[in-house]
């Protein structure tokens, strides 16, 4: 797609969005590098650290950063809600013209953030990180994410990236729209996608994670693959009804052949030397009954998010916010 692009100066105020959950390992390898990134940026920064209910050492270090630096901010929740809902707790919290997402295990550099400003200022309301690389990765890993990106695109049905995460930086007015999408089960890269805005990417060599563990395990991403299958697409209702058809055909061939059967034995007089009859109405049981739950199942995931949406709960719930000496609470 292409966009008209109007320059623009740096934003007034950058806000950097960092979740964290048990990272008290990556804290002080990630304090270094964004003192560094601080010293580098042309414009003035605010940093935003979402505390998702660690149960480590984590939120200590990070108010006594606060502490000893005003740029800091410091959100903690009163549970752990998760990375995406971090995220929007973080982006909610962003003062700036522009907010960048970041994690923080520095597999994502902040030094591309240079790159994404200069991106910024060409006009670019998103400004994605594209990885080129994955280092420090098993094959598995690998494997998993290449096939979540395009099975997710496939899925989405928007211009959703590939190869690229949570890892960017929007406009003001991209935040705006953002937060104003509340559902609970979200999918953040894939709604940057679908609001639209000219978008462009960055390329990145992804580095090995600094310290600590990942927190998006297979677990984790079947979990964010299910919630953007089921916010964006139709297709797993799509999916069932095709099963149902595909069912009902082998039903179909399953009588037409028990019938040219019947008409061989009682018309043409041919001896049936096996009718493994018992076989056959066992399978068709097993087929249907599982096209049946799994069906059920499809169209109760969809039920059970519109039962979640309509409770009208807060997304995330903050215990307190740290912002140099003055600690709030919520």
């Amino acid at each position: 797609m292409k966009y008209f692009l109007e320059k623009r100066k740096n934003p007034n105020l950058l806000s950097i969005v960092i979740p964290c959950f048990n990272e008290e390992s990556a804290l002080p390898y990630l304090k270094e590098r964004l003192n560094q990134l601080l010293k580098l940026l042309p414009v003035k920064t605010e940093i935003i650290f979402v505390n998702d209910g660690s149960t480590d050492d984590s939120i200590f270090q990070l108010v006594s950063w606060s502490e000893e630096d005003s740029r800091i901010r410091v959100i903690s929740l009163s549970r752990n809600f998760g990375h995406q809902i971090a995220v929007t707790a973080g982006m909610d919290y962003a003062k700036g013209d522009a907010v960048v997402i970041m994690d923080a295990d520095l597999q994502d550099p902040p030094e591309v953030i240079l790159e994404m400003l200069s991106k910024y200022r060409e006009g670019y309301d998103v400004v994605y990180g594209q990885r080129l690389a994955r280092s420090g990765e098993s094959f598995f890993k690998k494997t998993t994410a290449w096939a979540f990106y395009r099975i997710m695109k496939i899925l989405v049905h928007k211009d959703l990236p590939l190869d690229s995460g949570d890892f960017r930086l929007i406009s003001r007015r991209c935040l705006d729209a953002l937060n104003g999408l509340r559902e609970n089960h979200r999918f953040l890269r894939g709604m940057n996608a679908w609001i639209g805005f000219p978008q462009t990417p960055v390329f990145y060599n992804r580095d090995p994670r600094v310290a600590g563990e990942t927190k998006y395990p297979l677990r984790k991403m079947l979990k964010l693959a299910m919630n953007a299958a089921v916010s964006f697409s139709p297709l797993p209702l799509r999916f069932s009804l095709g099963l149902g058809i595909i069912v009902a055909i082998m039903g179909f061939a399953v009588g037409v052949y028990a019938l040219y059967r019947a008409f061989q034995h009682f018309i043409l007089q041919m001896p049936i030397v096996y009718n493994p009859g018992w076989a056959t109405i066992v399978t068709l049981i097993c087929l249907i009954g599982g096209s049946i739950l799994i069906s059920i199942g499809i169209l109760g995931e969809y039920i059970a998010r519109i039962f979640e949406e309509s409770k009208g709960r807060p997304l995330y719930v903050v215990e307190f916010v740290k912002n140099g000496n003055v600690k709030k609470k919520i």
